[in-house]
C-alpha cells in the first residue's frame, strides 16, 4: 500500500504534518496492548510489542496462539461469544483476565470490527475504576439535566467544561468551535488557578490538521495519558504485513503524532483528552482537556460518561445555536416572504427584488447588492464598479468547485482582484441562478478591520536545522494580538440559509418561468397566464362547495344511514369518492400551477419529541404571559419536515399566546383519527377569537386585523407561512372560531383527509 505525504519512519514537521497519516501510525500508547484477532479463531495475528511488561507473555510469542489460550476456562466461552457477537461494541468494556509469568492480571478489553479486522485494546484494570451502573446513571442523568437546563450556547458551553472536568478531574478542560476556517475560538473553560487562561482566545487551524479533523468525526473521544510515552511498535504475521498498513481510525491507544506531542509539550500539558463535538454529521468543535501536574489515565468507565456528555451536548448545539438568532431568522423569514409576494406579482423579478432597496439587503444583512440576469445587472445599496463585476461574475461561472451558494468573509484570498474593491466587498454570498449563463444574485459587505487574540503566535516559527529549516509548533500560548484586514464581518448560518431560500424561490417561482416565456410567442404567453389564473381560481373558488358536499354527504351517511335505500346510499358513496377524486385532481392542479416550492427532508418524526423543544424554546414567552399549555394525549407521529413542522407549532402556539385577553390563558394540543384512518392534528386556545368574514383573510401575507402595534405588533406573515408549509405537505390547514370564546386551527399532512 502506498501513502502519499508524510510516512512511517519519516521525520515529521509543520511543512508535512497536513499528509502525515496519522491513522496508520504502526504503534500505540504503552498504557495498554493491541491484539488484531482472526476470525472465528480468535488467533493473535498482530500484537503491540509491550505485551511482555503488561501480559507477561513477549509479543512475538504470542502471535499465532489463541485468545482463550490466555483465559482461563471459566471466562473463555463467554469472551468468545462477546467477540463473535454482530453487535460486538454493546459488550464493551469486555472484563477479562489474562494470564502470563504465572499469574493473572485484570482488563478491560475494548473491542471494535474496521476493514474486516477484529481489534481488541486491552487496558489493565483494577477494582477501584469500576463504576457501578446506578453511579453511571446518576451522574449521565444528573449531566444530562444540567446540559438540558442551559439557557443559550455559552451557557451549554460552561456546564459541559464543568462536567467533564468534574468527571475526569482534569486540570484544564476548554469547549470551542470552529469556524468555517477551521480556526478555534474557545467559549468556555473550567481550570485550576495554575492554568493559563484560555477563554475567548483564538486558534489557527494548523494545530489540528485535515486529517486529525477527520479522525475526529469518526471517533467520538482521544485520550493521552502521558505525552512522555515511548510507543509500543505492532508486530504482526509475515501476511499481515503484506495486507498493508494497520488502520488504527478508532483504537483508543492510537500512537498520536510526535508533532501533536511537542505542541502538548509546548502547552506545558503532561496528559490530555478530547471529545466531538458533532453537528449535523459535521465537526462542530472539542472539549478539550490538559492535565499540568503529571500523567493522569482515566478509565473507560469514566471516559464513556465523557463522551455521553459530548454527544448529549451535540443534540442541543442546533436548538441553542438557532435560539441565538431566533429574532433574526424569525425577522429574516418576513423579508423573504415579503420578497416572495412581489416577485409573483412583476414578471420583472429583479425589479420585484430590488425595489424598495433594504428589502434585498436586510435579508442577509449586506450593504450593497447586484441581480445579474441575461446580460442585465441591477444594483442596490454599494457594489463594484460594473467593470470589477462583470469579471467577479465570469470568475464565479468558471469556479471548478461551483457551488449554488457560495461565500466567504474574504474574498481576495480566493480571488485576489477583489483586493481593489475590498472597502465595498470584502465578503460576498454569490447565489447562481443558474448554470451556464452566469445568473446571480450577489450580496457585499465591506471590509472590516478587526483584531484578533490568539493563543500564541499562529504563523509557523522556523527553526533552522543543520541541513535544512525545519518548523515546530509555537513554544508560547500567551495572548498574540493580530490586526486583521480585508474581512468583512463572517455570515450567520441563517444569513446564508435565506440566500439559499430566496435562490429556490427565483429558480421555482420566476426564473423558469421567465425563461420559459421569453421562448413562448405572445399567444402561448397569454394562454399560460389565463391557465395560471384557472388554476388558482379553481383551487380556491371549487375546493370550498366541493368540501361542503363531501361534509355533507358524509353527514347524510352517518347521520340517515339506516333510513337510506340501498341505491341511494350507493350513490351517495359515488358522490364522496367522486368528491375526493375531484379535490385530488384540485390539489395537483394547484400543485402544477403553485411555485416556490422547496425541498423537504421527510421522514418519520415524533411529534412529542418535536414540541417539547418547541415548548423549551417558547418557555420564557409561556411563563412571562403565564399561559397553561396542555397535551392531554400523546400526538402520533408524522412523516414530515421536522424543521418545518418545528415552525408550524412555534408560529401556532404563539398566536395562541398573543392573541389572548383572559386571566387564565391556555393552549391546548390534539389530534383526532378520521374514519377514513388518516389524523387531523388541532391547536386551540382560549383567546380573543376570529370573525367568521376573517377565517379565510387571515392566511393572506400581511393580513392583520387590528391595528401594527396591538396585541404585540407582527407582519402578518406567520399564518401564511403556516399555510404554506402545510400545503407543502400536501395536507391543509382550517380553523374554527367564536369571538371571544377562542380559535382552534386544524391540520392535516401528507396524505391525511379531513371529513
Amino acid at each position: 500500500m502506498k501513502t502519499d505525504g508524510a510516512v512511517p519512519g519519516r521525520v515529521v514537521d509543520l511543512t508535512n504534518c497536513d499528509k502525515e497519516p496519522i491513522h496508520i501510525p504502526g504503534a500505540v500508547q504503552p498504557h495498554g496492548v493491541l491484539l488484531v484477532l482472526h476470525e472465528p479463531s480468535l488467533t493473535i495475528r498482530q500484537v503491540s510489542e509491550n505485551a511482555g511488561e503488561l501480559i507477561g507473555v513477549e509479543a512475538r510469542a504470542l502471535l499465532g496462539r489463541t485468545l482463550e489460550s490466555l483465559l482461563p476456562e471459566s471466562q473463555a466461552p463467554g469472551v468468545r461469544a462477546s467477540l463473535l457477537s454482530e453487535r460486538l461494541q454493546d459488550n464493551n468494556p469486555l472484563e477479562l483476565t489474562l494470564r502470563g509469568e504465572g499469574r493473572e492480571r485484570p482488563f478491560n478489553g475494548i473491542a471494535h470490527r474496521h476493514q474486516g479486522r477484529l481489534f481488541l485494546e486491552l487496558e489493565p484494570s483494577s477494582k477501584q475504576e469500576a463504576l457501578p451502573f446506578f453511579g453511571f446513571y446518576h451522574q449521565a442523568r444528573g449531566a444530562m439535566a444540567r446540559l438540558r437546563d442551559a439557557k443559550d450556547l455559552r451557557a451549554l458551553c460552561e456546564e459541559a467544561a464543568r462536567e467533564v472536568r468534574r468527571l475526569t478531574g482534569l486540570e484544564r478542560v476548554i469547549v470551542y468551535r470552529f469556524d468555517e476556517e477551521w480556526n478555534g475560538r474557545v467559549l468556555a473553560e473550567d481550570r485550576v488557578e495554575k492554568a493559563d487562561p484560555y477563554l475567548g482566545l483564538h486558534f489557527p487551524a494548523s494545530d489540528i490538521p485535515r486529517q486529525a479533523r477527520e479522525l475526529y468525526t469518526l471517533s467520538w473521544l482521544r485520550i493521552i495519558p502521558t505525552v512522555d510515552y515511548v510507543p509500543a511498535r505492532m508486530l504482526a504475521w509475515p501476511e499481515e504485513e503484506a495486507a498493508g498498513p494497520l488502520d488504527m481510525s478508532f483504537c483508543v491507544l492510537r500512537s498520536v503524532s510526535p508533532i501533536h506531542l511537542e505542541y502538548l509539550h509546548n502547552m506545558g500539558a503532561t496528559a490530555s483528552m478530547s471529545i466531538s463535538l458533532m453537528k449535523e454529521g459535521r465537526l462542530w468543535g472539542l472539549i478539550s482537556c490538559t492535565h499540568l501536574s503529571g500523567p493522569k489515565y482515566i478509565p473507560y468507565q469514566v471516559r464513556t460518561a465523557c463522551e455521553f456528555v459530548g454527544e448529549f451536548m451535540s443534540s442541543f448545539i442546533p436548538a441553542k445555536e438557532g435560539h441565538e438568532d431566533h429574532d433574526q431568522r424569525i425577522r429574516a423569514r418576513s423579508v423573504q416572504a415579503r420578497l416572495l409576494e412581489r416577485m409573483t406579482r412583476n414578471l420583472d423579478f429583479a425589479e420585484g427584488l430590488c425595489h424598495p432597496p433594504p428589502e434585498l439587503l436586510e435579508l442577509t444583512g449586506a450593504s450593497g447588492a447586484a441581480v445579474y440576469f441575461n446580460g442585465a445587472t441591477t444594483i442596490v445599496g454599494k457594489a463594484p464598479s460594473d467593470e470589477q463585476l462583470q469579471a467577479l461574475i465570469r470568475w464565479l461561472g468558471e469556479r471548478p468547485d461551483s457551488q449554488e451558494v457560495f461565500r466567504t468573509h474574504c474574498l481576495s484570498r480566493e480571488y485576489p482582484e477583489a483586493e481593489a474593491f475590498k472597502d465595498v466587498a470584502a465578503g460576498l454570498i454569490a447565489a447562481s441562478m443558474s448554470r451556464g449563463r452566469h445568473n446571480h444574485v450577489l450580496w457585499f459587505r465591506p471590509e472590516v478591520v478587526q483584531t484578533v487574540e490568539w493563543g500564541g503566535n499562529p504563523h509557523k516559527p522556523v527553526d533552522m536545522g543543520a541541513d535544512q529549516p525545519r518548523l515546530h509548533p509555537r513554544k508560547s500560548f500567551a495572548l498574540w494580538q493580530e490586526t486583521v484586514r480585508g474581512r468583512s464581518l463572517p455570515w450567520k448560518d441563517y444569513e446564508v440559509e435565506a440566500a439559499q431560500e430566496l435562490r429556490r424561490n427565483i429558480i421555482d417561482i420566476v426564473l423558469q418561468r421567465s425563461e420559459e416565456l421569453l421562448e413562448l410567442n405572445t399567444e402561448l404567453e397569454r394562454s399560460n397566464v389565463e391557465l395560471d389564473s384557472f388554476a388558482y381560481a379553481a383551487s380556491h373558488d371549487l375546493k370550498e362547495p366541493l368540501r361542503g358536499i363531501h361534509n355533507y354527504t358524509s353527514l347524510v351517511l352517518r347521520e340517515e344511514s339506516t333510513h337510506l335505500a340501498p341505491g341511494n346510499r350507493t350513490r351517495l358513496d359515488t358522490v364522496v369518492r367522486l368528491t375526493q377524486r375531484m379535490e385530488s385532481l384540485i390539489n395537483s392542479l394547484l400543485h402544477y400551477a403553485q411555485v416556490g416550492r422547496t425541498e423537504l427532508s421527510l421522514r418519520e418524526t415524533d411529534l412529542n419529541e418535536l414540541l417539547a423543544q418547541v415548548l423549551e424554546l417558547l418557555e420564557p414567552r409561556i411563563d412571562e404571559a403565564q399561559v397553561e399549555v396542555r397535551v392531554p394525549l400523546p400526538l402520533p407521529p408524522a412523516r414530515c419536515d421536522r424543521v418545518r413542522m418545528a415552525e408550524v407549532f412555534t408560529n401556532l402556539i404563539t398566536n395562541g399566546i398573543k392573541y389572548n385577553d383572559k386571566d387564565k390563558k391556555w393552549v391546548e394540543l390534539g389530534a383526532t383519527r378520521t374514519p377514513e384512518g388518516g389524523t387531523i392534528y388541532s391547536v386551540r386556545d382560549n383567546g380573543i377569537g376570529i370573525k367568521p368574514e376573517y377565517t379565510e383573510a387571515i392566511f393572506r401575507i400581511f393580513k392583520r386585523l387590528h391595528g401594527r402595534d396591538k396585541y404585540g405588533g407582527g407582519t402578518g406573515t406567520g399564518l401564511t407561512i403556516v399555510k404554506r408549509i402545510i400545503e407543502r405537505h400536501n395536507g391543509r390547514i382550517w380553523l374554527e372560531s367564536q369571538p371571544g370564546v377562542g380559535t382552534t386551527f386544524f391540520f392535516t399532512l401528507g396524505s391525511e383527509k379531513a371529513p
